[in-house]
C-alpha cells in the first residue's frame, strides 16, 4: 500500500493551501456576519483554473478525479474557510458529474467549458418537502410537448438558486411504479429560468453566506437536448454521482475539524492561566489529540473511497462510511476547540464559533447518520432492509 501523494496531488495541494490562506479568516467572518456571496474566493479558484478540475481536457477543464477534487476541498477547508468557501467551490465539482459521464457530446460541448471557466453558477434541484430521503416519490413532474419537457413543482434545500445560472434538476416523467419506483425519473441540465422559477431563501444556522432555498417551478420549458442520459433513467445516472459526494462532504468535514483543531491547538499554547499554558494540562490536551486522532482516521478511509472510485471500483460502502466517521469527527473536533477556548469559544471574533456552526451541517448532509447506518447494516451486513 502506497499512502503517498503523488507529485501533481501533492502540487495540488501546496498551490490550494497557498490560495486558500490568502482569504484570512476575517474574511471569512465577514462573509457570515453580511451574508454576501464570496465572489471574491470563487473568481480567485476560476482564475486558478481549479473550478474545472473533474472537467475532461477537451472541454476545457483538468480532467482530473475524486481524489484531486478532495485535496482541493480539504486545503480549502483547512485554510479555515469552512462551508462558506467549500460549498460553492463543491457545486463546480458534484453537479456536472452526471454531464461529464452521461451527457451527449452536444450537451458537454454545451455547458462544460464555460463551468470550467467559472462562467456558471450551479444549483441542484432533487430533495422536495413531501418527499426527502424518499427520492422515488418526488412530485415534480416534467410532461413532454414535442421537442420540449414543461415542469412544474419544487424543491427545498437547493444551494446557490440566488446566484445560480444553471439547475441539475429530476423530475418525474412517468408514473411512479411500486415495483420499480426509481423507474420513470429523468435528469435535466437547464438554464435557471427566473421567469419560470421562484426563490424563496431559507434562514439557517450556518452558511449564510451560500443560500440555501426553496424553489417553486411553474411551466420550466427544457429543451430535449438538456436532458441527461436517457429519459427515465436519471435517477440512476445520479448515482454514479452519489459516492463522490459523500467523499467531497466527507474530506470537507475533516478540512473544517482540522482547521478548528489547529486554531485550538496555538490558543492551548498561548492562554496562560495559574501560571502555565492551558495546553499543559490534560484535560485540554487529551481531548484535542483525540480528536486529531479521529480526524486522520476519517481522512483515510475517506481517501481509500476516493481512490476505489477513481479506479472505477465498488466504492459504495468504503464512500458512506467515510461520510459518517468524518462528519462525527469533524464535529467532536469543533466542540473540543470551542471547549478549548473557554467562554472565547463562543465569541465570534475567535472563529471556531463559525467553524463549530458551519460544520454541523454535515451531519445531516447529503444523506443523514441513520441514512448511512441503514446502508451498511443492510449492503454490507446483510441485515433485512429497515424502511
Amino acid at each position: 500500500m502506497d499512502f503517498a501523494l503523488t507529485e501533481q496531488q501533492e502540487l495540488i495541494r501546496k498551490e490550494v493551501a497557498t490560495l486558500a490562506r490568502s482569504f484570512s479568516a476575517d474574511y471569512w467572518l465577514e462573509k457570515d456576519r453580511s451574508g454576501e456571496y464570496p465572489w471574491e474566493f470563487v473568481k480567485a479558484f476560476a482564475a486558478g483554473g481549479w473550478l474545472g478540475v473533474v472537467i475532461p481536457e477537451e472541454y476545457g477543464g483538468s480532467g482530473l478525479g475524486v481524489t484531486e477534487a478532495a485535496i482541493l476541498l480539504h486545503e480549502i477547508c483547512v485554510a479555515g474557510a469552512g462551508t462558506t468557501g467549500a460549498s460553492p467551490i463543491h457545486f463546480y465539482v458534484f453537479p456536472p458529474m452526471p454531464v461529464v459521464k452521461h451527457g451527449s457530446p452536444a450537451l458537454k460541448e454545451r455547458y462544460l467549458p464555460a463551468i470550467a471557466r467559472g462562467d456558471s453558477v450551479m444549483s441542484f434541484g432533487v430533495t422536495e418537502p413531501n418527499a426527502g430521503t424518499d427520492t422515488s416519490r418526488i412530485e415534480t413532474r416534467a410532461e413532454r410537448l414535442g421537442d420540449r419537457f414543461v415542469v412544474n413543482g419544487r424543491k427545498v434545500w437547493n444551494t446557490n438558486a440566488r446566484q445560480a445560472t444553471h439547475i441539475l434538476l429530476l423530475a418525474r416523467t412517468a408514473p411512479r411504479d411500486p415495483a420499480k419506483p426509481f423507474a420513470g425519473l429523468t435528469l435535466f441540465f437547464t438554464p435557471f429560468d427566473r421567469t419560470k422559477i421562484t426563490v424563496r431563501e431559507i434562514e439557517k444556522m450556518g452558511r449564510r453566506a451560500v443560500d440555501s432555498n426553496e424553489i417553486f417551478i411553474d411551466g420550466l420549458e427544457i429543451p430535449a437536448t438538456d436532458i441527461v442520459g436517457e429519459v427515465g433513467r436519471g435517477f440512476y445516472h445520479l448515482l454514479d454521482s452519489l459516492n463522490p459526494e459523500r467523499v467531497l462532504t466527507a474530506i470537507e468535514a475533516v478540512g473544517i475539524g482540522r482547521a478548528a483543531i489547529e486554531r485550538a491547538s496555538q490558543y492551548a499554547k498561548e492562554r496562560v492561566v495559574f501560571g502555565r499554558p492551558i495546553g499543559q494540562n490534560q484535560a485540554i490536551a487529551h481531548p484535542l489529540a483525540q480528536a486529531w486522532a479521529k480526524l486522520e482516521a476519517a481522512e483515510l478511509i475517506t481517501m481509500k473511497a476516493a481512490w476505489l472510485f477513481d479506479h472505477g471500483r465498488p466504492c459504495g460502502a468504503e464512500a458512506n462510511t467515510a461520510k459518517l466517521l468524518a462528519a462525527d469527527a469533524g464535529f467532536e473536533a469543533c466542540d473540543v476547540a470551542v471547549q478549548t477556548h473557554g467562554g472565547y469559544g463562543y465569541a465570534k471574533e475567535f472563529h471556531v464559533e463559525r467553524l463549530f456552526r458551519e460544520v454541523r451541517l454535515y451531519k445531516i448532509a447529503p444523506v443523514s447518520q441513520q441514512m448511512v447506518l441503514n446502508y451498511l447494516s443492510e449492503h454490507v451486513l446483510g441485515l433485512p432492509k429497515s424502511y
